[in-house]
């Protein structure tokens, strides 16, 4: 069950159906907490990024008017890039430098009660497990104070190598608990960026298994062993 949102576009509302069609059709696709994704209200969904499929399974498991921080390489790309464009869901984004313009946008949508889905890590994790967190989700929700709504997938990079054997790959969605950084909205100092990242990490790598966990994982495994249900 997803999120609603009778506002949506019938773009956007189209592309939602595409996307979770797909990856039902040729996928073995789980979602779990989808129902956790507030309907309504300046909300940033956080997700790691693994494979090109991620962008569909981000589409699809939000079913509210939404943007999305794309690379702006998918700008000219056919196919997954022309149906990003066609929806007006993307926020392009220049990868490797602090785009303003950019983050702009993005506060804009918040302030206008939209959904933005952001991967943390910039990039696409070339070991295949969560990277270190860039600070610009922190940024965007110390200004706005928007929910936070940690999310991961993973299997999706096998999904291809899984078709190309005539068997349907498993692909895992997990969904926290929404929340909100302390003390925001405020205008965030760099050192209180970096607490707010780490904050915003630590809650996606919980819900990730350890073999993904990647550069969170003996801080993970360090919370387990504490017992110590705090993500600080």
């Amino acid at each position: 069950m997803m999120a609603s949102n009778t506002t949506i576009p019938r773009r956007v509302r189209f592309l939602q159906s595409l996307a979770h069609l797909i990856l039902w059709l040729f996928t073995r696709f789980e979602v779990h907490g989808a129902e956790k994704i507030p309907e309504s209200g300046p909300t940033i969904l956080t997700m790691n990024h693994l494979h090109f499929l991620d962008p569909v399974i981000g589409i699809s498991i939000v079913n509210r008017h939404s943007k999305m921080f794309t690379a702006d390489k998918w700008e000219t790309r056919p196919v997954i890039g022309n149906m990003i464009v066609w929806s007006q869901q993307a926020i392009f984004v220049a990868r490797g430098e602090v785009d303003r313009k950019a983050l702009a946008k993005a506060i804009e949508a918040l302030k206008e009660g939209l959904l933005l889905g952001v991967a943390p890590e910039g990039t696409r994790s070339k070991t295949g497990t969560l990277q270190k967190g860039h600070e610009g989700v922190a940024y965007l929700a110390s200004r706005t104070g928007a929910v936070i709504v940690p999310a991961v997938a993973y299997g999706q990079e096998k999904a291809i190598r899984s078709l190309l054997r005539l068997r349907r790959g498993r692909i895992v969605v997990n969904i926290g608990e929404p929340y909100v950084l302390p003390g925001t909205p405020n205008k965030a100092k760099t050192e209180e960026l970096g607490r707010y990242t780490d904050q915003i990490m630590m809650r996606m790598a919980v819900l990730l298994p350890p073999e993904y966990q990647g550069y969170y994982r003996e801080r993970v495994a360090a919370l387990d062993a504490a017992d110590d249900p705090m993500i600080a």
